[in-house]
């Protein structure tokens, strides 16, 4: 018999129906009861065992983790809490489980000691929901773009440039470590490299992607990225999944329009769709919350935080509104803040993100018109000469969620910038010519998607939304 899923049982218009059942068991209790869970929804079906013949061999292999098959009829629940239950006529163990070595038992767990099993802490209600979310966020990504007439795009993972200018970047290389070919001057010859030159994991697609919106009007990428940046952090990852749109024809206004439309999108779609699972989590945060101090427990419920950004218009603050109110804050004037604000200039750390969002606007807002010294080249200048077209998005729990920009479409004025910070033009010479050929005011950003993960299912921690988290001193499994 053709085994049917657990969460297509629940919602079964029909009993007293023979059904084949498959899952792992969570928790069998006096001989009889088993919650079985296959990975389709949060709830477990229970499944009753006439204990009194089956063979006792068989009983004691019924342990948490085991695989198992059943097969028997689908009733009404007697018991409080689920509405059907299945009545077991056969059962079969899959794979056994040894009680005394499986870690993930049926108790509370530490998310350090998850993180530490990640290979298994699937298998607990918490991250089973928190991939189901990400799973449906991540088809809400596609559909919004496919919907909207968008190409999806692949751009290299293996690239010679680094679209950031920050330079942290992993070296991806074939020749030996521990005699590379070198140069008369003594430096490693790149020259005789897999590729014949300097190569990185990439920590954009964004250049790349431009050349396509400029021939193609409208794209997105969505693939991974890595820093090789030392931020031992809970909003770091040294490998991440990034989402990147560009636009051609679009300025700072339509990219900042884009960005609102798209998160909101999202969040609607995975609402629809993950209530089950979105309630679970609202709960496990409430239940977590109640060990901490009042003063930092959250305002909002999960569900309310989402359906806060839902019905609200995101706030639009210039860069310099932002430094004013930041300067004239209460926890910059009593020293509050680890990095004090003192000058226009300044870049905004998260704890200035977050006092603006959780404290002074109480809802999403939008940064824009940046200095441009704390900018990347490709930012399009203001006629001020010291800000760029650039903007951030900053969500509460979180900072900053996206940042994009209008880009610099004028030629001369993007070399300018290139050779002030010392990028070499015949490097990107192939960027360059876009704005050669038929340039054109463009915009785009980059939303990385584990931060939006982080905000929907309200974890704290960017490692527990991801698999398997890459983190400094850390690429285990």
């Amino acid at each position: 018999m053709k085994h049917t899923k657990v969460k297509d049982l629940l919602k079964s218009a029909t009993t007293l129906q023979d059904v084949n059942a498959k899952g792992w068991v969570r928790t069998f209790r006096n001989n009889q009861f088993i919650a079985l869970n296959d990975g389709s929804t949060i709830h477990n079906i229970q499944c009753v065992v006439d204990f009194e013949n089956t063979p006792e061999e068989t009983l004691k292999r019924i342990t948490t983790g085991a695989a198992i098959s059943v097969i028997g009829t689908l009733v009404e629940s007697k018991g409080a809490g689920q509405k059907y239950e299945i009545q077991v006529a056969k059962l079969e163990i899959l794979g056994d489980s040894d009680a005394e070595k499986f870690p993930m038992q049926p108790k509370k767990h530490s998310l350090e000691f998850l993180r530490e099993n990640a290979h298994l802490r699937v298998r607990t209600n918490a991250f089973g929901a928190i991939m189901r979310v990400r799973s449906v966020l991540s088809y809400a990504v596609h559909n919004y773009f496919h919907e909207k007439g968008f190409v999806y795009v692949n751009t290299p993972i293996i690239t010679g440039s680094d679209a950031e200018g920050a330079g942290e970047m992993f070296k991806v290389t074939a020749l030996p470590f521990d005699n590379p070919p070198r140069t008369e001057e003594g430096e490693v010859n790149y020259k005789e490299d897999f590729f014949g030159k300097e190569t990185n994991l990439t920590v954009s697609g964004q250049l790349e992607g431009e050349t396509f919106a400029m021939a193609l009007g409208q794209i997105y990428t969505f693939g991974p990225t890595f820093r090789a940046e030392n931020s031992n952090t809970s909003r770091h990852l040294a490998e991440f999944w990034m989402i990147e749109p560009e636009v051609a024809f679009n300025d700072l206004d339509d990219n900042m329009d884009l960005a609102e439309d798209f998160i909101q999108y999202v969040i609607k779609y995975t609402l629809d769709k993950c209530q089950d699972d979105l309630k679970f989590l609202e709960t496990r945060l409430l239940d977590e919350e109640k060990s901490k101090p009042q003063a930092e427990r959250s305002e909002m419920s999960l569900l309310e935080k989402l359906n806060f950004v839902l019905d609200n218009n995101f706030k639009r603050v210039s860069y310099t509104e932002a430094i004013d109110i930041l300067k004239n804050s209460t926890p910059n004037k009593k020293k509050k803040f680890q990095f004090i604000i003192e000058e226009w200039g300044a870049d905004l750390q998260s704890e200035h993100e977050r006092y603006l969002v959780e404290k002074h606007f109480k809802c999403p807002v939008i940064l824009y018109d940046y200095p441009a010294n704390i900018k990347a080249f490709y930012m399009r200048l203001n006629e001020d000469g010291k800000t760029v077209r650039a903007m951030d998005i900053l969500f509460p729990g979180i900072g900053e969620i996206v940042g994009g920009s209008q880009r610099e479409e004028r030629y001369e004025v993007l070399v300018e910038k290139m050779k002030a910070l010392g990028i070499d033009e015949e490097e990107l010479w192939w960027y360059l010519d876009t704005r050669r050929f038929g340039s054109a005011v463009h915009s785009g950003f980059g939303l990385g998607f584990e931060r939006l993960v982080l905000f929907v299912t309200g974890m704290t921690n960017i490692r527990d939304v991801i698999p398997f988290p890459r983190t400094p001193g850390n690429a285990e499994f």
